[in-house]
């Protein structure tokens, strides 16, 4: 699988790991009131879906960044890669 890195260019996904549902740049904030419930989902609850699914990839073999991949899990087709600080301050998130 290739995995086309927005700065970098294409590149295998030999050279990455995967680190799971991107779900996780979204961690529940305390000071917004946030509940313990809510921490449990955040920890501990994955969307396992068949189909398309953002997920969190590590350059752990190049650059050291984190993306976010928009993939199908069926089929491996990738339709967007994000540079995941990106993402997150598109959220609203500051880090």
């Amino acid at each position: 699988m290739i995995i086309d890195h927005p700065l970098l260019g294409p590149r295998d996904s030999a050279e990455f790991t995967y680190k799971g549902d991107a779900r996780l740049i979204d961690r529940p904030d305390p000071e917004k009131g946030a509940t313990a419930h809510d921490f449990y989902d955040y920890g501990y609850l994955r969307d396992n879906p068949a189909g398309w699914h953002e997920e969190l990839w590590f350059h752990e073999a190049g650059d050291r960044s984190w993306l976010v991949v928009t993939r199908n899990t069926l089929t491996h087709e990738i339709s967007k890669v994000e540079l995941a600080r990106d993402v997150a301050r598109s959220r609203g998130r500051s880090k």
